[in-house]
């Protein structure tokens, strides 16, 4: 005899399911960047800097990521329903680790072209260049701003925000490479800024890449230690072992988990078991530091593992 509970303490399950609606906010954003690349677009061609060019790139990619957090925010806001349980939540997930792979392109470009033109530095008009870099700079402290509220909700909405801030960065590595070229005349200094702005996109590109990864392989979600969670639940009255132990993150703040609990055979007989259920529930929503309302537990009596599937795992 098994039994499964999943309960969430006064939180409606399809409700929480729901994702935070941002899409205003990236439209916004969106616009914004988009500007940004016309206008990087027509500084590239009218001074030949490879930093704008670089920069351009980089804000193509961004604009582009964008719209794809906006096409994810759409979908996240659909409801859950028989077919999907979660509704499109992990969406924003997926759409992130597109962005990070986009961005690793980005900066591929971006070292190989500077390696090039550090043997053949171009003349660049880097009074333009520096008139181009500001409005750049503006528009990405407009988007940043518009992003900033919502930037630690969820995957995709900090992937849109890390990329306005790097490409920020990168507009004032053009702004500092005008100013020196237009104080000193060094020629490479654009050269430089671009491979700057090469380097600012891998260590974020591969920060993502990892924290995605971890979510779509269904790893233990970060901060939650499941020795530590197998050990509280052994602690607990009537509670004779653990098996089939997991937990994984279905988007950002929704983790769950799930676990197989052997009891005391006669939990079934006086009425005991659903009170270790809700003990069990409350464990998981409680004492750690990542707080699990998704949880389903299967009880089970004393030998009932020696009929289960020889095929489980059982960590």
């Amino acid at each position: 005899m098994g039994a499964g509970h999943a309960h969430d303490h006064g939180v409606d399950p399809e409700h929480a399911a729901q994702a935070p609606d941002f899409r205003r906010r990236l439209a916004i954003a969106f616009a914004l960047v988009l500007g940004i690349v016309i206008a990087q677009g027509v500084g590239a061609w009218v001074t030949g800097s490879l930093a704008i060019l670089v920069d351009m790139v980089h804000s193509l990619t961004d604009s582009a990521g964008l719209l794809v957090a906006l096409v994810a925010a759409t979908l996240m806001v659909r409801p859950p329903n028989s077919k999907r349980t979660w509704g499109f939540r992990r969406i924003e997930v997926i759409a992130a680790l597109a962005q990070a792979a986009l961005l690793v392109g980005v900066s591929g470009y971006a070292l190989v072209e500077a390696v090039h033109r550090w043997e053949n530095p171009p003349q660049v008009a880097a009074q333009e260049l520096l008139v181009f870099g500001v409005v750049g700079l503006v528009l990405n402290l407009a988007a940043m701003l518009v992003l900033s509220a919502g930037r630690s909700a969820n995957f995709n909405m900090r992937a849109a925000f890390l990329e306005v801030l790097m490409d920020a960065l990168g507009t004032l590595a053009v702004i500092a490479s005008a100013i020196l070229m237009m104080t000193t005349g060094y020629a490479r200094a654009d050269t430089i800024a671009a491979l700057l702005i090469g380097l600012l996109i891998i260590p974020r590109a591969a920060l993502l890449i990892r924290e995605t990864v971890a979510v779509l392989m269904e790893f233990t979600p970060k901060g939650l230690d499941l020795d530590e969670v197998r050990g509280h639940i052994l602690a607990l009255d009537h509670v004779k072992e653990v098996h089939d132990l997991h937990a994984s993150t279905v988007a950002t703040g929704l983790p769950i988990l799930s676990a197989h609990v052997v009891v005391e055979s006669g939990c079934f007989e006086d009425g005991h078991a659903p009170r270790i259920l809700d003990d069990l529930q409350r464990c998981v929503a409680e004492h750690f530091e990542v707080a699990v309302h998704h949880a389903t537990f299967q009880l089970e009596p004393e030998h009932h593992r020696d009929h289960e599937s020889g095929g489980a795992l059982h960590p």
